[in-house]
């Protein structure tokens, strides 16, 4: 496929989907230029190093684990929210190295997981209808007409905090936090109230034996790093693209070559960005955006993905096939996934195309209970993960990880799991979430130990 030459701004000329109206053009301008010339806030080399790390994962030799908030926001911007949801990542990643035996690769949906796809333009209440809440870097929560008018200065605010953030997170991840010596306080209070707490002790306490027996021959904290420091990466879905534009970065550790090459361009907004199930559009701005950056990207594939349009997208996005630069991202539904997702495996297959399978079970299975809340019954979400691992080995291609909706907070948004959560409880006030149900630490622990299963 022949395609013309890329530069960030060449999105700008294909048609967009998910993108909001902002009624003062001259500020969105200004805000843009301002954040162009801030500080990137990852780098090329740690995104190379994830690059890496998910050619593994393709190879059968890691595993993927990414989670984190539906979306962030600007009023719960609290320390313990990044630790909590920081530390529920690190417990499943223990449990799901003990039993799948491999490495497991960390990239949380942090630190700039502000915008959020909608189904619809408008939200309406009652007889007032306002522009659908895009996520705090583009518009307010609040139903008020001043709230929903998108502000380009959210977009500084979101980089602030994305900044601040990333900082917090790599404290604990190379500060001694992550440590695996410290297994036992990762456990929430909350989950100690939970069956889980018993099969995590039970593997803390396996773990507290073998580093002990490693000590005695010297391998230690101090001497290991591996054992104190632990590699964690960001993600968001790359929807508001002037945001990414303007965090975009030529790599400065690449030098100028006899033909003129000044380095790969980055988006230095996050180590891994991805696509989104409404915006996969082969023409449009964010598959033409996302194939310039040279980060690991990821490609939502839902029910409406035929295999001929996805090879198309491969070729647009990883024309080298090279290992690690692309995952594709199941989202089917658990009644779908069967039917749905064994014709995009073996094509991918056939071709002979070096991908990551993850699979999403939170998104295909979403739906309002009968006192009206969005929920998601863990049941579905367990199905939807058993069948992906099914049919992937099915097809002779490899189950490389999985992505939830996760909080460490004690929420109630997904009904079931061994809490018994019921669609009343969700009336409880624990229902926090901006935008989709979440699976609390308790629920993503049952998921974590179900996998090994």
């Amino acid at each position: 496929m022949k395609l013309a030459p890329w530069n960030p701004r060449s999105w700008r000329s294909k048609r967009i989907e998910q993108s909001p109206n902002y009624p003062d053009l001259g500020k969105l301008a200004e805000v843009e230029t301002k954040l162009s010339g801030y500080p990137p806030l990852v780098f090329a080399g740690e995104a190379r190093s994830l690059m890496s790390k998910l050619a593994n994962v393709s190879r059968g030799e890691a595993f993927l684990l990414q989670g984190g908030d539906c979306a962030e926001s600007f009023d719960d911007f609290k320390a313990n929210t990044i630790r909590d949801n920081f530390r529920i990542l690190l417990q499943m990643a223990v449990v799901l190295t003990f039993g799948a035996k491999l490495p497991v690769v960390k990239v949380g949906r942090v630190a700039g997981q502000f915008a959020k796809p909608r189904s619809n333009d408008t939200e309406t209440r009652g007889a007032k209808t306002l522009p659908a809440y895009r996520g705090d870097i583009i518009n307010g929560i609040d139903f008020t007409e001043s709230s929903r008018v998108p502000d380009p200065m959210r977009m500084e605010r979101a980089y602030v905090q994305s900044a601040s953030t990333l900082n917090l997170l790599r404290a604990f991840s190379r500060g001694g936090y992550a440590d695996l010596h410290e297994v036992h306080k990762w456990n929430l209070n909350f989950v100690k109230k939970s069956i889980q707490n018993d099969h995590y002790e039970n593997i803390a306490k396996r773990l507290d034996e073998t580093l002990a027996f490693m000590a005695a021959f010297g391998i230690t904290s101090q001497t290991t790093p591996q054992i104190s420091e632990v590699d964690f990466y960001t993600s968001h879905e790359a929807l508001l693209l002037n945001y990414e534009e303007a965090l975009t970065r030529r790599d400065s550790t690449t030098a100028r070559n006899q033909d003129g090459f000044e380095g790969d361009w980055y988006d230095c907004s996050a180590h891994l960005l991805w696509i989104g199930d409404r915006t996969r559009q082969i023409d449009g701005a964010h598959v033409e955006f996302l194939r310039g950056v040279k980060n690991p990207i990821a490609l939502k594939c839902g029910p409406t993905s035929n295999p001929d349009e996805l090879i198309q997208l491969i070729d647009i996005l990883n024309p080298e096939n090279t290992p690690g630069r692309l995952t594709l991202t199941s989202r089917m539904g658990h009644e779908k996934i069967e039917k749905h997702l064994p014709p995009l495996l073996k094509r991918i297959k056939a071709e002979g195309r070096d991908v990551v399978w993850c699979c999403d079970p939170m998104h295909g299975n979403t739906i309002t209970s009968a006192n009206g809340y969005k929920t998601r019954p863990f049941s579905h979400i367990l199905s939807e993960v058993r069948r992906f691992f099914e049919v992937t080995k099915a097809n002779g291609c490899h189950a490389g990880g999985v992505h939830f909706e996760l909080t460490g907070k004690d929420v109630i948004e997904c009904t079931g799991g061994d809490q018994a959560i019921t669609s009343e409880n969700l009336a409880s006030g624990q229902y926090e979430t901006l935008c989709d149900p979440r699976l609390n630490a308790s629920q993503a622990l049952e998921l974590a130990f179900q996998l090994c299963k």
